[in-house]
C-alpha cells in the first residue's frame, strides 16, 4: 500500500510518501505564490526520490494553508489534525503539540490515538509565527537558519518590549544602532516570541509530553526559550519536524486505504 501526504504552507511545501506504514521518501521546498504548483513540484521531488510515478500512489491527503488548491489529492485535512497524527506515530507518549507555521501558531491537546481534544491558534498577528522570525532575521541581516545558533552564543539578557512585528523590527534596529551584539538580540527575540506562543499553549492546558513540530522547531534557541516559558520539557521527533504535517496526512491516507480494504 503506497500513499502520500502533501502539506502546503505559506513559506514551504512538504511531501511524504509511505509504503506499508513506513516512510520511503520526503521532500521540502520553498513555496511559490501558487499553492497548487508548489504541491506538484514537491510531490514530484518525493516521487523521484522513491522511484515512483503519481500513478503508483493509491491515496493522497492534502493539508496546510494551500490544501484546497491541490488538484491531485483525494482528501484534505486540517493542519492540526495532521500534526497530531504524525507526532503520536513518532512518539506514542505525546499528549500535546505546538506547531509554529509561517503565518500562524497552533497548540493542541491530543489523545493516545492522535485525535485532537482541544486546540487554539493565533492567525491574527504575525508575532509568534515564522514570519516574525523571518522579518527579524532580515532586520539583523543574518540568514534565518542561523538565528537558533546565534541565540546560543548570547552573553547578555536583553528584552524586546514590542509584540507587533513592525514595532519590534524598529526596536531591533535601534538595538543594533546602539551597539548591542546580534546574538543577544536574537535571544531576546526568541524569548519574546516564546512568551506569546507559551500563553497560547497554556490557554488550552497543554500537558506533557509536548512535541514541538514544524520547521521553526529546528530553531534551538527558540525551542529553549519556549521550554523555559512553559516550564516544561519539549520533545523532538525522530523524523524531520518540518515534514510532520505531511507525515500525518500520509498516515491518514493509510488509514483510509486500510478501512477500504477491510470493508
Amino acid at each position: 500500500m503506497i500513499v502520500a501526504g502533501v502539506d502546503v504552507g505559506s513559506l514551504t511545501a512538504k511531501a511524504v510518501i509511505m509504503k506499508d506504514n513506513e516512510i520511503i521518501a520526503s521532500a521540502v521546498l520553498r513555496a511559490n505564490p501558487s499553492p497548487g504548483q508548489s504541491a506538484r513540484e514537491v510531490m514530484d521531488m518525493a516521487l523521484a526520490q522513491a522511484g515512483l510515478s503519481q500513478a503508483d500512489i493509491e491515496f493522497t491527503v492534502g493539508t496546510g494553508y494551500g490544501r484546497k488548491q491541490i488538484d491531485f489529492v483525494n482528501l484534505v485535512e486540517s493542519e492540526i489534525a495532521c500534526h497530531a497524527r504524525g507526532a503520536v506515530w513518532n512518539m506514542p507518549s505525546v499528549r500535546s503539540i505546538i506547531d509554529i507555521g509561517g503565518q500562524d501558531a497552533k497548540a493542541a491537546r491530543i489523545d493516545e490515538n492522535g485525535n485532537v481534544e482541544r486546540y487554539g491558534y493565533n492567525d491574527k498577528c504575525a508575532s509568534g509565527t515564522g514570519r516574525f522570525l523571518e522579518v527579524m532575521a532580515e532586520a539583523l541581516e543574518v540568514p534565518l537558519e542561523d538565528m537558533g545558533d546565534l541565540d546560543l552564543k548570547a552573553t547578555e539578557d536583553l528584552s524586546i518590549s514590542n509584540q507587533c512585528v513592525v514595532f519590534a523590527e524598529t526596536e531591533v534596529i535601534s538595538l543594533v544602532n546602539k551597539g548591542y551584539e546580534v546574538p543577544d538580540i536574537a535571544k531576546a527575540l526568541h524569548k519574546a516570541m516564546a512568551g506569546r506562543v507559551a500563553a497560547l499553549a497554556k490557554s488550552i492546558g497543554v500537558e506533557e509530553d509536548i512535541a514541538f513540530t514544524g520547521g521553526v522547531a529546528k530553531n534551538k534557541g527558540l525551542a529553549r526559550a519556549l521550554a523555559n516559558a512553559l516550564n516544561m520539557d519539549l520533545k523532538f521527533l525522530d523524523t524531520d519536524p518540518q515534514t510532520n504535517g505531511a507525515l500525518g496526512a500520509a498516515l491518514m491516507a493509510s488509514q483510509v486505504m486500510a478501512e477500504k480494504k477491510s470493508a
